[in-house]
């Protein structure tokens, strides 16, 4: 692997090779929903949390500091109003990227959408121009379109994440599939450290606890999980017990202590 990145990976990963990731690219999506009206008072709370890194698009990263974090710049985008919005369009480029300061950069994939086929060649030209420049590649692999029945299938996760592997991502972003052994299946199959996806807000915190640690134990390379962390009430606290369990391999127990017992 390139020297770039291999500098660059270790300020996205730990010394044990996992990884606590916080996206919070939502305001393109979704628009300022509740946790990311101030940008940097969030960052500043998952900073207290020992996140490894955080994800946002360009003109957020002009103007927050990361601090001690990795900074992952989001190269895809679409609102929520677009009509099609499945289809992620390119908005930034590795090089707008590494002029910022990132340490990586991530490319957004709905794999089984009507317009997958330009989504993909979308990621096999910035993967060639982050091989070029050194840096990371996060690509963010969903199952996602008509003929997908169940976004947390097994079958088509192991396929969506292998699909990103094959096309020169150097960490794959997906769903949990639900438990640890078909879970260990995707991973498995996938050359490349795979980090499962938060989804929608959960229901309690306890669920997302649950969830990382199922994660863990099925070899995941760590989690990137946005709403159900910097939408928490604490969101330093959730970062702290997630990275517990992502890095010291805490219980679920033992992180709902760092929480204070709240589920």
């Amino acid at each position: 692997m390139d020297e770039g990145k291999k500098r660059r990976l270790t300020r996205i990963f730990k010394e044990d090779n996992r990884t606590v990731i916080v996206p919070m690219d939502h305001g393109v999506t979704i628009g300022p929903c509740q946790g990311i009206e101030n940008m940097q008072n969030t960052v500043n709370q998952l900073i207290k949390g020992n996140v490894d890194a955080i994800l946002v698009h360009k003109g957020i990263a002009k103007r927050v500091n990361a601090g001690k974090a990795g900074l992952i710049v989001m190269l895809s985008g679409a609102s929520n109003l677009n009509p099609n919005q499945n289809n992620k369009v390119q908005v930034c480029t590795v090089q707008e990227a590494a002029r910022l300061g990132a340490d990586g950069v991530s490319v957004h994939v709905n794999v089984g959408a009507q317009d997958e086929d330009k989504m993909l060649i979308k990621l096999g030209r910035v993967a060639d121009d982050c091989d070029v420049l050194g840096m990371p590649l996060l690509a963010m692999m969903y199952p996602r379109g008509p003929k997908i029945t169940n976004e947390h299938a097994p079958e088509v996760v192991a396929h969506a994440a292998r699909l990103g592997a094959e096309l020169g991502a150097d960490i794959i972003k997906t769903n949990y599939t639900g438990d640890v052994e078909t879970f260990k299946a995707v991973v498995e199959c996938c050359p490349v450290p795979v980090v499962i996806a938060g989804g929608p807000k959960a229901k309690t915190a306890t669920d997302i606890l649950e969830m990382t640690a199922e994660a863990m134990k099925a070899g995941s390379a760590g989690i990137s999980i946005g709403r159900n962390v910097f939408q928490h009430e604490n969101p330093a606290a959730i970062a702290k017990a997630l990275s517990a369990i992502v890095h010291s391999g805490a219980s679920v127990e033992e992180a709902q202590k760092i929480l204070g017992g709240k589920s």
